[in-house]
């Protein structure tokens, strides 16, 4: 793993550290024109936007906003959909913005669907995995959680009082993950990581207690039409983890904190397509990810 930028490898980051990575951050993209300006177009009858909190970094231009069915019917299951937790990792958000456009309004005849279509906003904005403070959202849905992101979205989820029957999380894996992100991470942390293959091609994570792997291989199945889906490596593995099946690994979501862990649904997984395969266009990779929402919600219909 190479050296990074900033601190002394071995050693962990302090306030200075973390401070001088904020301050070489920089606004790349608008998530108002790109994310909050779409979405007072693309909601389908049945449905509100509704405004769930705001990020302390700078409220007016970051609030978290949710598309909710009007009333919750208790007779039909309830799903999540949850999009840009890393905000750099675009057809995340994307997917789920084409979701709400072209497919909710179908689904909401069987289903309560709640979608969370940019938890990050600042990561969007500055193409970033970790929040201001240099922590990751995708680690931190725990109680008393350090990153406003996942404290916010836990809270707000809790409030509607649903009994979640499925939660699916879009993400993506992208070479950055090697160049950038996982060098920072060993840095921040004083520690080394390898570099790990990138895999080209979608894949899913699954929850290593609970991992449905019908589920998952139903997801695989739908997205396969859509993109390749990702082969394992020369070990058998995806991203250093063991495949359980075609293009599906497993992490144990809880212990790690991640997003996908944060309800007590029987059906969860996390997607990862791959943007920077030869392979896959922007429009691709979000046709992807919807493929998945749509592959997920017919498997529990």
């Amino acid at each position: 793993m190479q050296d990074y930028s900033i601190g002394t490898p071995g050693k962990p980051w302090g306030a200075e550290e973390k401070a001088q990575w904020y301050d070489q951050q920089s606004v790349k993209r608008s998530v108002k024109e790109e994310v909050f300006d779409k979405l007072t177009h693309i909601i389908p009858d049945g449905f509100r936007l509704q405004q769930y909190g705001a990020l302390p970094y700078d409220e007016e231009r970051y609030p978290l906003y949710a598309v909710v069915p009007n009333s919750f019917d208790e007779s039909k299951p309830s799903a999540l959909v949850t999009g840009g937790v890393h905000g750099y990792e675009t057809s995340g958000v994307q997917g789920a913005l084409k979701f709400i456009q072209t497919q909710l309004a179908a689904y909401a005849v069987d289903f309560n669907i709640v979608v969370v279509p940019c938890v990050s906003p600042w990561g969007y904005e500055t193409i970033n995995r970790w929040n201001p403070l240099a922590i990751d959202p995708n680690r931190s849905f725990h109680a008393d959680s350090p990153a406003p992101e996942s404290q916010q979205l836990m809270h707000f989820i809790e409030s509607l009082g649903m009994e979640l029957s499925l939660h699916i999380d879009l993400h993506e894996t992208t070479d950055t993950d090697n160049s950038e992100f996982r060098p920072a991470l060993a840095a921040r942390d004083g520690t080394t990581h390898d570099n790990w293959n990138i895999p080209d091609g979608f894949y899913t994570v699954a929850n290593t207690p609970n991992p449905q792997l019908a589920f998952q291989q139903a997801v695989i199945d739908a997205v396969r039409k859509v993109t390749h889906i990702a082969p394992a490596d020369e070990n058998g593995k995806i991203i250093g983890a063991d495949v359980m099946s075609e293009g599906v690994i497993c992490y144990d979501k809880k212990s790690l904190f991640l997003c996908g862990g944060m309800t007590d649904a029987k059906y969860v997984t996390t997607t990862e397509v791959y943007p920077d395969s030869d392979n896959a266009t922007p429009e691709n990779c979000n046709d992807a990810q919807v493929a998945a929402v749509c592959a997920a919600l017919d498997f529990i219909k």
